[in-house]
């Protein structure tokens, strides 16, 4: 229960005037340790409601909940706010922060709406110029963040001492054999489990030798906010250093929306252009494509262990149904490369969706 009188006096201290009428509206969270609430009230002020953000464990943010590989520096600070003070110095539109105890674990944030991508692009076709549009704006967005976020400028960001190495690659992959195959009770021969292990850890050992920028690791439909036509960027907490096409991959990609295949070509066309535009450096859009379907591959199958996983381990099953359309997009990488296809005839043997 959330302690309203405490609320309304440090509501009282955040505006300057006195609010009444507080009230605290459980929001659906997502599948972390953090549990969010729309905070309203009737006051003077303009400003008539925040979003607090409440950790389950005050001191459970000097442990990410994803796996990381990187620094053995001690982490003194939420990694929220270190990465959202980097990304504010490199002018990325993020929620504002009005408050946060540390002791309670409280974060008062900017209410930025309801209007995720994926509800915005609902509303339309996924084949639409306005789809595309919406799509070409957070691929802006994303090429600003690897351009601006990357250097480490006069911030020091977490994200700067972790990155995507070759460990991390495959505990993600074994994160899919375990919770993907196993704990949906499969049983996998040893001499098959090893086989596929090598081939992703063949994989990882490509994808973790790449050159690296900032990588958000959840740049998807909704970690996106959209407002009038901005960008605004949440759930960033978990960044680290990966290979460029890896939040590009986590767009155009992701388990909740299905984009056409065209439409994704296109949106890797502007992707490129903007790229060379900005950076000033040319993409042999050959070898972007590989490693963009190899990062496609390798995110997916962790995304379906990761549902399995929060169901299991979390008693959260509302991500199961997008299972099998991840898998399907596994499926379909998978079949566009010939080098790939003795992985994919060995986990086909497990994975109905792959056969």
């Amino acid at each position: 229960m959330i302690d309203i009188t405490l609320l309304q006096s440090i509501l009282n201290s955040i505006i300057g005037v006195v609010v009444q009428d507080v009230d605290a509206l459980r929001l659906p969270g997502d599948a972390g340790n953090r549990t969010y609430y729309r905070v309203s009230w009737k006051s003077e002020s303009s400003l008539k409601s925040l979003i607090l953000m409440v950790l389950a464990s005050p001191e459970g943010f000097k442990k990410s909940e994803e796996a990381v590989s990187g620094t053995d520096s001690p982490i003194t600070e939420l990694p929220f706010i270190n990465i959202h003070r980097h990304f504010e110095s490199c002018h990325v539109r993020v929620p504002k922060i009005f408050h946060y105890d540390s002791g309670k674990g409280w974060l008062l944030l900017e209410d930025l709406g309801d209007a995720m991508l994926a509800d915005v692009v609902a509303k339309y076709s996924l084949d639409s110029q306005p789809v595309l549009d919406i799509y070409q704006k957070a691929i802006d967005t994303l090429i600003h963040i690897q351009r601006f976020a990357t250097p480490q400028n006069n911030t020091t960001s977490l994200a700067h001492c972790r990155a995507f190495d070759q460990a991390l690659f495959v505990w993600e992959f074994d994160h899919f054999i375990e919770y993907g195959i196993e704990k949906v009770g499969v049983i996998i021969s040893e001499r098959d489990k090893g086989l596929i292990r090598g081939a992703f850890a063949d994989i990882a050992l490509r994808l973790a030798t790449l050159p690296q920028v900032f990588t958000h690791r959840d740049y998807h439909s909704r970690n996106l906010m959209i407002q009038s036509d901005t960008i605004c960027v949440i759930d960033f907490q978990d960044a680290l250093m990966g290979p460029r096409e890896y939040d590009l991959a986590s767009l155009l990609r992701d388990s909740y929306i299905d984009l056409p295949e065209p439409v994704i070509d296109r949106l890797i066309s502007y992707y490129i252009a903007q790229w060379e535009l900005e950076m000033g450096e040319r993409i042999n859009t050959e070898p972007f494509r590989e490693i963009f379907d190899l990062i496609s591959i390798q995110r997916n199958l962790k995304a379906a262990g990761r549902f399995v996983y929060i169901n299991q381990v979390k008693k959260n099953p509302k991500f199961l149904a997008y299972v099998p359309p991840t898998l399907a997009k596994v499926k379909r990488n998978l079949e566009k490369h010939k080098r790939l296809k003795p992985l994919q005839e060995l986990l086909s043997k497990y994975v109905k969706e792959l056969q």
